[in-house]
């Protein structure tokens, strides 16, 4: 069971609680069985190259099986496949065009973040973020001075926040909570400090957080 403590928590990337992490999460486990199912084949391999003994007449056939079969062959189907697995998963992550997308700003500095909204214009929160839960949320993001990095591993992967850039993140959280962020780019001595949360409303939680901001 200790093998599974990093399967869950806070910054799992492997418990999503979002679409955009899920597919994350789903690449994530490809890739491990993937890489598993290749390892024991690796180990079979060795263990029956010191099983089996050769003769010469097996000089041929092996160079069929193991250079053009397993090296090049295999090799590039595996490839092959992971390429393209990781292009679907990537279109699938970029933000699209929908009528009920939020848009959310966060401005990254040494070692704080800044978030503001246009659902409530002026209004500005530090180290949280608020969300309505169950909608699409782009968050543009930008640095005010180094390259910073955001990330919330339960909702959407990991995206630089760029001085003079704006980087724009599709994330959407499935149900009301807190989530945790962090900055996953060292930017000097105080970054392990340098986190943030985001909170996830429900439509009617939304609504009143919007609804404070109207004159």
């Amino acid at each position: 069971m200790s093998l599974l403590i990093g399967c869950s928590g806070d910054l799992s990337v492997v418990d999503p609680a979002g679409p955009a992490a899920r597919v994350i999460a789903t690449l994530w486990w490809v890739m491990f069985i993937g890489a598993g199912l290749i390892l024991a084949l690796v180990v079979a391999l060795v263990i029956g190259a010191f099983r089996v003994r050769r003769t010469e007449g097996d000089a041929a056939r092996d160079e069929k099986v193991w250079i053009i079969g397993l090296g090049l062959c295999f090799s590039i189907a595996v490839l092959t496949a992971l390429l393209a697995y990781g292009l679907v998963a990537g279109e699938r992550l970029m933000p699209r065009v929908a009528a009920d997308v939020v848009r959310v700003q966060a401005e990254a500095r040494q070692w704080a973040w800044r978030f503001s909204y246009d659902d409530r214009p002026g209004y500005i929160t530090e180290n949280l973020l608020h969300i309505p839960a169950g909608r699409p949320i782009d968050v543009a993001i930008t640095s005010r001075d180094v390259v910073h990095s955001f990330w919330v591993p339960r909702l959407a992967g990991k995206l630089d926040a760029i001085p003079g850039h704006v980087n724009v993140l599709r994330i959407e959280a499935d149900a009301p909570g807190t989530y945790r962020g962090l900055t996953a780019e060292y930017n000097g001595e105080g970054y392990r400090r340098h986190v943030f949360s985001v909170k996830a409303h429900d439509p009617a939680g939304w609504a009143a957080f919007v609804a404070e901001g109207t004159p």
